[in-house]
């Protein structure tokens, strides 16, 4: 299928501090999607303006913990390439800057949305939004320790009774942060209900000297350009809608300079598929890759008739080989049923 579309003129470089990205549409760092395999399907595919690796823990990364490290491998074809840090204690945070530049990374994200309770719990994550000033002495601590440029991903607030998103890009900005990402819900929302895009709207008449990132519901490459008509963000991140689809940010610029789209085909989607499996068995242990592809695999194959059988199916192969079998041969069409 073909998609006619217009010219939207909203695709554009990004300078963010002393660099310029390509492009002003980013990959956002997921945990358990974001890794090595992932990225490489990503870079073959037109790759984003910036994409992240997965999150990291400050704590962890200073203390020279190997799975923090692998967790930020990359290759050359990955730049721009960016890391994001968690972590609640400004003490560290300038030498875990310096850590990440030296690791020679393109940009530095502080993230005070991740919602989930073993990252709140000790304040980091979302549970930063409840100290906005404390997210100010983070980021002024790492801006004075590195040239790369700082940026800060945060929720609207804890709650809708405690909405902090305008503050904290008063505080981030005197603080020398380069741009500021709104994901448009509050930690209290989880992932729950819809994005609420005129908070972003709001954030982006509240700054006054840095570009603000708009975040969540984009999902296809129509969401992103709506996003930044709708609210005057300088740019998207995009999270969940990666999943599956390393190739979005390529579409995205299609439907904006006016080009078809060519929705890609079952037999497309195998192939794709097959090469991430290729990369995560390269990058992984047997049974590390084994574990990874039985939650990746149906990412690939959102709308195809026996979605869930094929999930079935994935979650309980015994090895790679089948996994590969499965990929190859499994038999999505009318006779399964909708997904």
């Amino acid at each position: 299928m073909v998609n006619i579309v217009v010219i939207m003129n909203k695709i554009k470089p990004l300078k963010l501090g002393v660099k310029e990205f390509p492009s002003n549409i980013f990959y956002a760092p997921l945990a358990g999607c974001s890794d090595f395999p992932f990225r490489m399907m990503s870079a073959k595919f037109g790759k984003p303006g910036l994409h992240f690796c997965e999150m990291v823990k400050m704590d962890a990364l200073i203390r020279n913990d190997i799975g923090t490290f692998h967790i930020l491998d990359y290759a050359a074809s990955m730049h721009p390439i960016g890391a994001q840090l968690c972590g609640s204690k400004p003490e560290i945070a300038g030498q875990a800057a310096r850590m990440i530049e030296e690791l020679g990374f393109d940009s530095l994200d502080l993230n005070c949305g991740c919602p989930v309770d073993k990252v709140t719990k000790d304040g980091s994550g979302s549970g930063l939004l409840r100290e906005p000033y404390r997210v100010g002495d983070i980021v002024a601590n790492m801006v004075a320790a590195v040239k790369i440029p700082i940026t800060v991903k945060i929720r609207a607030g804890w709650d809708e009774d405690h909405l902090v998103f305008k503050d904290l890009v008063r505080i981030v900005e005197l603080a020398g942060a380069t741009a500021i990402t709104l994901h448009a819900r509050t930690r209290e929302q989880g992932y729950i209900g819809n994005a609420k895009w005129p908070w972003i709207s709001e954030c982006v008449q509240a700054a006054t000297k840095i570009p603000v990132i708009g975040n969540g519901d984009i999902f296809s490459p129509s969401d992103a350009l709506k996003m930044m008509e709708e609210t005057g963000c300088h740019g998207v991140l995009v999270a969940r809608g990666t999943m599956g689809q390393p190739w979005i940010a390529d579409d995205i610029r299609k439907l904006d300079a006016g080009i078809s789209i060519t929705e890609k085909t079952l037999a497309d989607r195998r192939e794709m598929l097959l090469e991430h499996l290729h990369w995560t068995k390269i990058y992984q242990n047997d049974r590390k890759a084994l574990v990874d592809m039985r939650r990746v695999g149906c990412w690939y194959f959102p709308k195809a008739k026996g979605t869930r059988q094929f999930r079935d199916a994935i979650a309980h192969a015994a090895s790679l080989a089948d996994v590969e079998v499965l990929i190859k041969t499994f038999p999505f069409g009318e006779e399964l049923g909708n997904a």
